[in-house]
């Protein structure tokens, strides 16, 4: 099987088949749906271009093409930088079909009115989605609600055309459709550190000085930054730190410089490709980073851990925004794209490098057993793990840094978030980076 594109269900049939017959019958129900575009699933669609804009992490060629092979139309995915998505949703919405925003984005984005709303009842695999969208924000009825923007709080609008945002669940409305999340945490260097690390305090302590890195973006290297200085006992417990007043700001910040012009930090990271470089080079041994740069590092023989740690995790989550001007048969073939992405293929590959779609029932049926073990419920490995392009990523016997899904979704501190206080922080993490 080659990333879950020529799975079978149980009955033999292939994706494309269990696809086409899933979307029929919600278009039956739906021919005179949202913005009365007709039943178009599957039919007279194949010179239509879906034309996708989000981040490097889960706009791909390989998805695309997975896209294009279940699909009777075409797909074209476009990778950008975070403030360019949110410029072109706002400027140019007329530039994209599907805009992927990280979640953190959407108090500035679906006021807009650049957006229209999706008809949970036209979405056959909403019923799949996990609760974090929905009326509790948990996935699990244990899980951490996280300070900061839990992504129930952006989820529902009160009609199709709304800007506002509306107590989760009590519309059929939701102003989102979630693709992504994942938790985040510190990659170390176990060679170069040589014991154990177990909570954000070590990314603050002086043993590390010259030896540790901070994602430069204002909101998240902040958030990590209050996480450390939080679990170090060096500032009073948050309120919310994902929703921070200007005194902790300042606070905040003015540690964070003090920490910068003691050379505490090596670098002040922007891109994927300098984590995974400060990382290699051995210059760094604790940072902020990203799953994918963890697999990027291990990729070049050298030891990389993401690691779990006590106070639990910083998350995120990704979602697509549908603008205005997509109606007709488009809005069929957009209809039809965001279900194949919550049937499950695309799950799987995206499992494979470490993320995990929001239908995971779904993704289940397009790993096997002992895949699903490793990447969701945390057991060592019992065959070769591989990522989706066929590279050898973890031996038998290893174990998923952080462990289970609910161990790292159901320990979720704070979610990436934009604050209330956004223009502020901005001028005074400024003044952090210039320091």
């Amino acid at each position: 099987m080659k990333d879950g594109t020529k799975a079978k269900d149980s009955k033999g049939l292939s994706r494309r088949a269990v696809l086409k017959g899933t979307a029929a019958a919600a278009g039956v129900a739906a021919a005179a749906g949202v913005g009365g575009f007709p039943t178009v699933w599957a039919q007279d669609i194949k010179d239509i271009t879906v034309r996708t804009i989000g981040m490097a992490v889960s706009n791909m060629v390989p998805l695309q093409d997975m896209a294009n092979e279940a699909l009777d139309f075409q797909v074209k995915q476009t990778a950008a930088q975070i403030p360019d998505i949110q410029a072109r949703g706002l400027t140019q919405p007329k530039s994209a079909d599907l805009f992927e925003p990280p979640y953190m984005l959407m108090k500035f984005m679906w006021p807009s009115g650049n957006f229209q709303a999706w008809d949970t009842t036209k979405l056959p695999q909403w019923g799949a989605v996990v609760d974090l969208y929905k009326t509790s924000g948990k996935i699990w009825p244990d899980a951490w609600f996280g300070h900061g923007q839990n992504p129930s709080m952006v989820s529902t609008t009160s009609d199709h055309l709304a800007t506002d945002f509306v107590d989760p669940g009590s519309t059929k409305w939701v102003t989102n459709h979630p693709v992504l999340h994942n938790a985040d945490t510190l990659g170390i260097r176990p060679d170069l550190i040589g014991r154990p690390i177990e909570s954000w305090s070590e990314l603050v302590n002086p043993e590390f000085a010259g030896k540790s890195a901070l994602v430069s973006f204002p909101a998240i290297g902040l958030m990590d930054g209050a996480m450390a200085l939080e679990a170090a006992g060096q500032v009073p417990p948050y309120v919310n730190k994902g929703n921070m007043t200007r005194e902790e700001i300042d606070q905040t910040v003015g540690l964070l410089i003090e920490l910068k012009k003691n050379n505490h930090f090596r670098a002040l990271w922007s891109t994927f490709n300098e984590s995974v470089q400060l990382m290699v080079s051995g210059e760094v041994v604790i940072q902020s980073m990203w799953s994918p740069a963890i697999t990027a590092v291990r990729a070049q023989g050298v030891p990389c851990i993401y690691q779990d740690l006590k106070e639990g995790y910083r998350s995120w989550t990704l979602g697509h925004l549908l603008p205005r001007h997509v109606e007709g048969k488009k809005l069929g073939a957009v209809y039809d794209y965001v279900t194949w992405y919550h049937s499950g293929p695309a799950g799987a590959f995206f499992a494979r490098q470490g993320y995990y779609v929001v239908t995971p029932d779904n993704t289940k049926k397009y790993l096997p057993e002992a895949e699903w073990d490793f990447w969701f419920e945390g057991k060592p490995a019992t065959v070769p793990i591989m990522d989706p392009f066929g590279n050898l990523m973890e031996r038998e016997g290893t174990v998923r840094d952080g462990g289970s899904y609910k161990n790292r979704m159901g320990r979720v501190a704070v979610w990436n978030s934009v604050m209330d206080e956004n223009e502020y922080l901005t001028d005074k993490w400024n003044e952090f980076i210039t320091a």
